[in-house]
């Protein structure tokens, strides 16, 4: 037996078998965490937020599972950036709109993660997505953008979502109906620096982010809670998605100095021509938080054309 399988469990995920850190929180715990045990970890900053979120069973593509999906420790940065609204709807399905700052143009973003301590292990993770109006939304779409901007409260379409481990993609791809693959991926965020490196097929680049993180800003826990509804379909069906995130440190620019986005060769690399972005308006990078994400529940959504 080699080292790697001595060091991992077979789980299965709705007849999908995937190998998990032998020891790991997922192997303990079954998405169904000791919160008092947890909270010893030197790396998670406290669970109160969680103790809030009491979680249910629920019946899943994946078989049954507990949710909400629990992440103690995370970093993430988000450039958001304007594109043509037309390039944009020919990648939306026809049910969804996009999100538009004016008539013409609309907002894109890449997005990375670190989820250093979570219920299935640690994993990175990047996503091209694209900001839509609510589903079933009225016309208030100003209050939206500026929510959205301020990212307290975003409703998204995903194009892309690499992840670096098993678990998270059968989980991401049949639970919730994401367009996730699992590939080389490194995300690193500091107080200083935030880097990332999505490796392509081939083992070179598909896209890369080298930049200085913006300063920093301390928040109680609690005091800022933001959600992101993604929109997905299962089986024909569409869904929604809510992750609810809260901030601990995080900090935002306008300025494009000292932030480099690197387009290679790959799937998010492609995704993101294809939306054609004009330039870069603002870049988000939260060094520590928690979040919250729910299994997708069945949604209505009604067609722009009508």
């Amino acid at each position: 037996m080699s080292s790697t399988q001595k060091d991992t469990v077979k789980v299965d995920l709705g007849g999908r078998e995937v190998l998990v850190p032998k020891g790991g929180m997922y192997d303990r715990y079954r998405m169904n965490p000791d919160l008092d045990q947890i909270a010893r970890d030197p790396r998670v900053s406290g669970v109160d937020f969680f103790r809030q979120l009491p979680k249910i069973k629920v019946d899943s593509p994946i078989g049954p599972t507990l949710t909400p999906n629990f992440y103690y420790t995370i970093s993430t940065a988000r450039l958001t950036m304007l594109a043509p609204s037309r390039a944009i709807r020919a990648r939306l399905p026809e049910e969804l709109s996009p999100l538009e700052l004016v008539p013409g143009l609309g907002l894109v973003s890449v997005m990375f993660f670190r989820y250093d301590v979570c219920d299935i292990d640690f994993y990175t993770e990047a996503a091209v997505g694209i900001a839509v109006k609510p589903a079933r939304h009225g016309g208030l779409g100003f209050f939206d953008l500026v929510s959205g901007l301020k990212n307290e409260d975003l409703d998204s379409y995903v194009l892309s979502l690499p992840v670096s481990s098993d678990i998270a993609q059968v989980r991401g791809h049949d639970g919730y109906g994401f367009p996730k693959w699992v590939t080389g991926l490194d995300v690193d965020i500091t107080d200083r620096r935030t880097t990332a490196r999505v490796a392509n097929d081939a083992g070179g680049v598909d896209l890369s982010l080298l930049a200085d993180t913006p300063a920093q800003r301390t928040h109680a826990d609690g005091e800022r809670v933001s959600s992101l509804t993604s929109y997905t379909t299962i089986d024909g069906a569409w869904h929604s998605t809510l992750n609810q995130t809260n901030v601990l440190r995080a900090g935002t620019t306008r300025s494009t100095r000292g932030v480099t986005l690197h387009l290679g060769e790959g799937r998010m690399s492609d995704d993101l021509r294809s939306l054609k972005p004009k330039r870069t308006i603002q870049f988000d990078v939260m060094t520590e938080g928690q979040a919250a994400l729910h299994m997708p529940v069945p949604t209505s959504v009604r067609s722009r054309n009508k």
